[in-house]
């Protein structure tokens, strides 16, 4: 007989319940995560001091940001002396000297963009997901990497706008009619396409990412699930399948990360300095290869892969444990 037609009733899940275990999953992952970032550009900084107008990346787990650094002296969290040996001993000497909540220095300005981000993108995936489903069948294998895409395409778009003003408001605080100023006067000037700076190396990386990630998830979770007998996964099978497709989309998309950290860098100086207009994604990617072979592509694997795989099973096993949740409460109304 055959599981599937015998298996449990499914209950639904609310866009809004989706929302909450999306941002219950997105605030716990920054958590985490953060701490590994705010050590590496620690470390970052040491051995390559941070002067007034250099940009650093700083990720949350769930996206990363610019940061230009602009204050003078010691002041800023990540020009604070160290002393560090290297990563273990940076962890240890933080908490000890500066106490444990500097291991989320620079956490809060980011994750107000970055939650929303997170929230549009996971609802956007469940809801998209079950459209496809009800007009494709439930074992239409296309349905994560369509949904994933369009999910990611739509999120980058919403907030590559945001991401934008936000980096700009670093280096001076805008009141909100002079932030309002500073928006017109870029529509007029270069027009409206130029509040999507940034967005197309973005996408080359976040939307193939999306779709290889969903795909491989929901392939290892049916995997996993098959292996040990279960109709419904784990906390554990989630946790892993979320871990190992981040891995495998991490690796595949890692040239478009290192072109992305390049094009936001020369974002930054033009947008700040006029400074020689960006160069376009292609002729990064092709600068870097005549400069360091393929090989340059392919640059911080390793750290891109100790950030993202514990980042997406954190993210994922979360969310569906919310989502989890939400099914029994809905159970139990149901059967009130």
């Amino acid at each position: 007989m055959d599981p599937e037609s015998e298996g449990p009733q499914i209950i639904k899940v609310t866009p809004l319940q989706q929302m909450l275990a999306s941002c219950s999953g997105a605030i716990l992952t920054s958590l985490m995560v953060t701490p590994l970032d705010v050590v590496k550009i620690r470390l970052q900084a040491q051995n390559n001091p941070f002067s007034k107008g250099k940009c650093f990346v700083y990720s949350n787990g769930l996206m990363d940001h610019l940061c230009v650094c602009e204050e003078e002296g010691n002041k800023a969290w990540y020009k604070k002396p160290g002393r560090f040996q290297g990563t273990l001993d940076a962890f240890l000497k933080i908490v000890r000297n500066e106490g444990i909540k500097s291991l989320w220095s620079g956490l809060p300005p980011t994750l107000v963009m970055a939650v929303p981000a997170t929230v549009i993108y996971f609802t956007c995936y469940d809801q998209l997901s079950a459209f496809l489903r009800s007009k494709l069948g439930e074992n239409e294998s296309r349905i994560p990497i369509i949904a994933g895409t369009i999910a990611r395409f739509g999120a980058v778009t919403v907030i590559s706008p945001l991401e934008l003003i936000r980096t700009k408001m670093q280096s001076k605080k805008f009141s909100y009619k002079e932030l309002h100023q500073f928006v017109s006067k870029k529509v007029s000037e270069d027009g409206w396409i130029s509040l999507w700076r940034g967005w197309a190396p973005t996408v080359l990386r976040d939307v193939p990412f999306s779709a290889m990630y969903w795909y491989n998830y929901e392939v290892l979770k049916k995997w996993f699930c098959a292996k040990s007998g279960l109709y419904e996964p784990t906390f554990m099978i989630n946790f892993t399948s979320g871990a190992l497709s981040g891995s495998f989309a991490a690796v595949a998309t890692l040239p478009f990360d290192v072109v992305k950290t390049q094009k936001q860098t020369q974002l930054w100086k033009y947008e700040s300095h006029k400074i020689s207009l960006p160069m376009s994604t292609w002729t990064i990617m092709k600068n870097i290869v005549a400069k360091n072979g393929f090989a340059g592509l392919f640059t911080g694997l390793i750290p891109r892969l100790i950030k993202i795989a514990p980042a997406c099973a954190i993210m994922i096993s979360t969310y569906e444990f919310g989502k989890t949740f939400f099914q029994k409460q809905n159970a139990r109304r149901q059967q009130c």
